[in-house]
């Protein structure tokens, strides 16, 4: 029907639209309901019409004109709330907040469910409700509560209306006549008995009408009065009560205020989350602030259960209003966010983003945590341009916090940014703070997260960066000296597998990962094997077929990657999320640590005397290690499940990298072509993968005379003589053989390179250098090397003599 329907009538001054007719109410009231919208604003109401022309019954004009009155003097929550009315010669408009009648709305219910059960109980509180402010506030009776006096608004809340026959309690407690005929079936017994209404009290009757509401609730409208026989249907907390409503005494009947009291106590109907809820945010000006944050705290935990058009125009409204102009606090940002995809697109712009922006810049360290862990219910919604200007920036100062949790969540936080980043932001800015932070955050959790991060945002770089950053990264990843970094480096490989050339895989990456074959922790051997085998099996098969190659490298210089790679099917988080207990004393920040004398292991990690790091779990889904290279191609490898590391830890590891020294990633400026970024990933400090004996040669010279220095420090600090010290040790059997000695001489340089913010030494360390073919040089080589071996077995000795050394570490 068109909105003028009624344009005809002369009332051209009532400022509402009314629109077509709401059918079924018609039949239960002297009135016909219709949807309407008020002409300044299109905002939706309702509009109950009575045609005066058409009933020429003074009676029924009577019954309306009260009922315009009782609802114009009547205000309180459970009450259909009153807008406007106008009287005209033909018609009588009354205008109220947009409701349906229940006897309709409760058809689209759903049939069974928790949610039901709640929102049931939540309604009948409410009607409740409203009959004890009318009988003990207003000394008034309704005597028309039944399923179609009852109206439901946009919030699902439960108006009591249909004020047509509402008398004073005091007056005659005969129930009076109604129109139409088809609303007698809900009049009490004692209307044909006489006799019983001596025993009437000023609420029997509308108890007996709240009786009937709470059935039809439950099974629908009432057809015939011996239904209410039929209780099966009513939930079990409810039955006795149910019985005292519709019970043929009206003196037994309970008082509506004596009702709430019941079912409000524990195990009671009205006692359950979602009622327990909306009284909170009813009440919650007078609530404290430690009340609001523990309500907000488990709210999000309960919302799957509430009807969704409760939680978006009842609870929603109240949570945003909760945070602009009370005291709530960070806590109510879970479940605001949880709620507002239940919004439209127009509406979530205009309400949400706006409050998303400004607590972005909060300082409040509580606030940015938790819009970092939510990060993924509201970045969707906003504008990529918003995300680059107004929340990126903010977000990018997360890297550089000093409390360890912060950092964390920020590097998680990209992979939800990641695809609405610009260039600058995301090749640039993203992976600057990532160089960083993988080679100098002192937590092994956050340097495992970012090498983790890299892979998944992987398909969002720009190719050529990506192809120039990946590689290198993930090889720095695995010298780490913390275990599950290690893994995230050579799943990170084999997750971003089809970025890397055939040629890049067998001179970088192969090489790389065999190192990972014999290293000490049997969690980073075993994928380290598996990706081996698969970057064979993917050669393998280039060799056998070479019209394979472009099949295979097809993704090394697109924007966008072929859908089912490996990345998609990667695995999710690494690492657990790094806790408060992360946060490193002043203390124990600068201290300086000695040498690793060993990979620390999964189960057995150096305990300091302020924190101590402990990996929970490294799990992996495969355990087939013995296949053949040919089982790895390419169609298995993207069916292939790399598994999931699950590490917690507390404080700092003790394979953590010192702080100090001069980062190489400078300032930096947006390029002006890809060959000008600077972004710490592609730098001459990356060096290349060929040995240099020359050079490990220097190193090992170098590490050997810091260490002859801090043994210097230590012996000067007890007033020990180096001389006979040294002499002393001579004497001393070494506590490891020559091959332990070695290995421990070969992780220790590992160590020593990964501290450092390059791997400008290449790949592998050499056991044995090559003979020059010069008897004096191979010689003079060859005692090097024996005074190099006497000298680690001095050490050795010594430490082992005298406990960890806490001085003549070596400084980075």
């Amino acid at each position: 029907m068109m909105w003028s329907f009624f344009s005809r009538d002369s009332a051209k001054d009532f400022p509402y639209e009314i629109g077509e007719q709401v059918q079924g109410f018609e039949h239960h009231s002297i009135w016909s309901l219709h949807r309407a919208k008020r002409k300044n604003s299109n905002e939706e109401v309702s509009v109950f019409v009575y045609e005066i022309s058409k009933n020429a019954s003074e009676a029924k004009l009577e019954l309306a004109k009260a009922s315009v009155k009782r609802l114009k003097t009547l205000r309180h929550p459970s009450i259909l709330q009153f807008l406007d009315s106008l009287e005209t010669d033909k018609m009588l408009y009354v205008a109220t907040e947009s409701v349906e009648p229940l006897g309709n709305h409760i058809n689209q219910l759903s049939s069974e469910g928790p949610q039901k059960d709640l929102y049931l109980a939540w309604g009948v509180f409410q009607i409740t409700r409203a009959l004890s402010f009318l009988n003990n506030d207003g000394n008034l009776r309704h005597n028309n509560v039944c399923i179609w006096s009852v109206f439901v608004n946009a919030s699902g809340e439960w108006k009591l209306g249909s004020l047509e026959y509402v008398s004073a309690v005091d007056g005659n407690p005969m129930p009076p006549v109604k129109i139409p005929p088809a609303l007698e079936i809900y009049d009490p017994p004692e209307k044909n008995e006489p006799s019983k209404l001596k025993a009437s009290t000023k609420c029997s009757v509308d108890m007996w009408g709240l009786g009937c509401l709470v059935w039809e609730s439950f099974n629908g409208p009432l057809k015939v009065r011996s239904n209410l026989k039929d209780i099966d249907v009513i939930p079990k907390s409810l039955q006795s009560l149910y019985c005292e409503l519709v019970g043929a005494l009206p003196s037994n009947r309970p008082n509506p205020a004596d009702i709430i009291t019941r079912c409000r106590k524990p195990g009671g109907f009205f006692r359950n989350d979602l009622v327990d809820s909306l009284l909170f945010l009813e009440e919650i000006q007078i609530k404290d602030k430690a009340e609001k944050n523990r309500f907000f705290s488990g709210l999000a935990n309960h919302l799957d259960n509430f009807p969704d058009n409760v939680c978006k125009h009842k609870i929603l409204p109240q949570l945003i209003t909760a945070y602009e102009y009370g005291d709530a606090g960070s806590a109510v940002l879970a479940p605001m966010f949880k709620l507002g995809k239940l919004l439209e697109e127009a509406d979530y712009q205009k309400r949400i983003v706006p409050c998303v922006v400004k607590l972005f810049s909060s300082t409040d360290r509580v606030t940015r945590s938790r819009l970092l862990q939510q990060i993924e219910l509201f970045i969707p919604h906003i504008l990529p341009q918003t995300v680059n200007d107004q929340i990126f920036p903010q977000v990018a100062h997360g890297f550089l916090d000093t409390n360890a949790t912060i950092r964390e969540q920020t590097v998680k936080s990209i992979i939800h940014l990641a695809p609405k980043l610009n260039y600058n932001n995301l090749n640039v800015e993203v992976l600057r703070h990532f160089a960083r932070l993988q080679a100098r955050d002192d937590q092994g959790g956050i340097r495992t997260n970012t090498t983790v991060c890299l892979g998944k945002i992987a398909p969002h770089l720009h190719p050529q960066v990506r192809q120039r950053v990946l590689v290198s990264a993930f090889i720095r990843a695995m010298r780490d000296p913390f275990p599950p970094a290690r893994v995230a480096g050579v799943l990170a490989l084999a997750a971003t597998q089809q970025y890397f050339l055939l040629s890049e895989i067998a001179n970088r990456v192969l090489p790389a990962l065999c190192s990972l074959t014999v290293d000490p922790e049997k969690s980073v051997r075993d994928p380290a094997f598996k990706t081996v085998k698969g970057f064979l099996g993917k050669l393998e098969k280039v060799s056998e077929d070479p019209s394979l190659r472009e099949t295979m490298e097809a993704d090394v210089h697109t924007a966008t990657p072929s859908i089912g790679n490996a990345a998609a099917t990667w695995a999710g988080w690494a690492v657990t999320a790094v806790t408060a207990k992360f946060y490193r004393s002043q203390s124990d920040s600068s201290r300086p640590r000695p040498p690793m004398t060993e990979q620390p292991s999964s189960s057995s990690l150096s305990t300091t005397t302020s924190s101590v790091t402990s990996m929970t779990s490294l799990e992996h889904e495969s355990n087939e290690t013995s296949a053949s290279a040919s089982d790895y191609g390419q169609n298995d490898w993207d069916n292939e499940n790399w598994g999931e590391m699950d590490v917690s830890g507390t404080s700092q590891d003790p394979s953590s990298p010192l702080a100090a020294g001069t980062s190489n990633n400078g300032q930096m400026k947006a390029p002006s072509a890809l060959g000008e970024v600077k972004d710490g990933w592609d730098n001459e400090e990356w060096g290349s993968l060929e040995e240099d004996p020359v050079g490990e040669d220097q190193e090992e010279e170098e590490d050997e005379q810091q260490l002859i220095v801090g043994d210097t420090m230590k012996s000067n600090e007890l007033s020990t003589n180096i001389g006979s010290l040294l002499n002393n040790c001579n004497n001393l059997s070494p506590i490891r053989d020559e091959q332990q000695l070695q290995e421990h001489h070969i992780n220790n340089t590992t160590n020593a390179n990964w501290n450092s913010d390059s791997w400008a030494d290449g790949e592998f360390e050499p056991i044995e250098e090559p003979l020059t073919g010069n008897p004096k040089l191979d010689e003079a080589r060859r005692k090097r090397e024996e005074k190099k071996l006497q000298r680690q077995r001095e050490l050795e000795a010594r430490r082992s003599q005298k406990g960890p050394m806490k001085l003549g570490a070596r400084k980075l």
